[in-house]
């Protein structure tokens, strides 16, 4: 009787095996997981390079943001020991990017030289300049859509631009249009024959706005490629399309193929490539797939949220990239699955904010 009150009082040993297995010994020099101790920063002002040491060992996304502050800052501290080149760093966003509040980080990049090319959507063309005629406002997620179709607005997840905007857009892109379309016909049979491109046409387009508050106005001076495949899918592709009955029978012509060897010359001629890729599709693939001519980038960083369960280029992780040789063996990457308005904003401050 005594032994079976022993045992009732004891947990059965399969569970104690069970929970308390035996721990091996941690490998020497591996990292213990860190805090922020906002009682360390009593008596003055914390700043952003705190909060990033503090974020590297936290764990998580915290980390992987830290790894991105890692990486891009090596990207920028490296040279060439014989030419003395930078790394030639593209960068990558998606329209909803500039459609945020994150167009003036672009913009300050743009500004300082930090970048050798951009790839973006045409909707990241065309609201920048956009914001440059009409204010983007404001709004909900859960704005209702009829409401606000309506009204003539807008909604951009929770951001809402005022259909005005894009009327003053035409007013503004039409007339430029014409002139192009003008010049291209008068050069035809000469020496100095256009051929417009999608990168020639935003270089135009940064010329014509004049405004400092414009990403391409910036790209323009400093005369920064911008890429952008797929131009007519967005409010330029309309004003292109009812452009063609404006000018019939004659049409702006639009050369991608000359675009294409020119963004993979660049990534060619490289002497070391490092990608920043803000969200997916087109502008993801296409400077990855830039790199690919030179065997890979040398680093990357990719930001956003998307997932690989569906095999999708937007979700893969940046070891999939390797596999296709679009980044080296061996480099350095990380994949920062946040929000991008969320966390860019910290990362530049770490980064090519503090060299200015």
């Amino acid at each position: 009787m005594a032994q079976h009150q022993d045992d009732a009082n004891r947990p059965p040993a399969a569970a104690t095996d069970a929970v308390l297995v035996q721990s091996a010994e941690v490998p020497e020099g591996t990292q213990k997981v860190e805090e922020i101790d906002f009682n360390a920063f009593k008596g003055r002002p914390i700043t952003v390079d705190d909060i990033m040491a503090g974020m590297k060992h936290m764990g998580f996304q915290a980390s992987s943001m830290g790894e991105a502050v890692r990486i891009i800052n090596d990207m920028r501290a490296w040279r060439d020991p014989e030419t003395g080149d930078k790394t030639t760093i593209f960068l990558g966003y998606t329209s909803n990017m500039i459609s945020s509040g994150l167009r003036g980080i672009f913009r300050y990049l743009v500004q300082h030289n930090h970048v050798s090319a951009i790839v973006t959507t045409a909707g990241g063309i065309e609201e920048d300049f956009i914001k440059c005629l009409g204010d983007t406002y404001m709004s909900s997620f859960s704005a209702v859509g009829a409401e606000l179709r309506s009204k003539g607005l807008n909604r951009i997840g929770n951001l809402m631009v005022p259909n005005a905007n894009y009327c003053a857009f035409e007013d503004w892109v039409v007339p430029i249009l014409d002139k192009m379309l003008e010049e291209q016909e008068a050069s035809k049979g000469t020496d100095d024959e256009i051929n417009w491109t999608p990168s020639k046409i935003i270089h135009r387009l940064g010329k014509e706005i004049n405004d400092e508050r414009s990403v391409y106005y910036w790209a323009y001076k400093n005369n920064i490629p911008v890429f952008c495949p797929a131009l007519t899918d967005g409010s330029l592709g309309d004003m292109l399309y009812f452009h063609t009955f404006k000018a019939s029978p004659l049409q702006l012509k639009v050369d991608i193929v000359e675009d294409i060897r020119r963004i993979n010359t660049i990534a060619v001629r490289a002497k070391r490539a490092g990608m920043i890729i803000l969200g997916g599709g087109v502008v993801k693939h296409h400077i990855a797939n830039a790199c690919l001519m030179r065997n890979g980038a040398e680093s990357a960083v990719y930001i956003n949220t998307a997932q690989e369960f569906d095999g999708s280029d937007a979700g893969a992780r940046p070891d999939e990239a390797v596999s296709w040789g679009k980044i080296k063996i061996g480099a350095d990457h990380v994949k920062v699955y946040l929000e991008a308005s969320a966390c860019f904003p910290f990362i530049v401050a770490s980064t090519f904010a503090k060299e200015d």
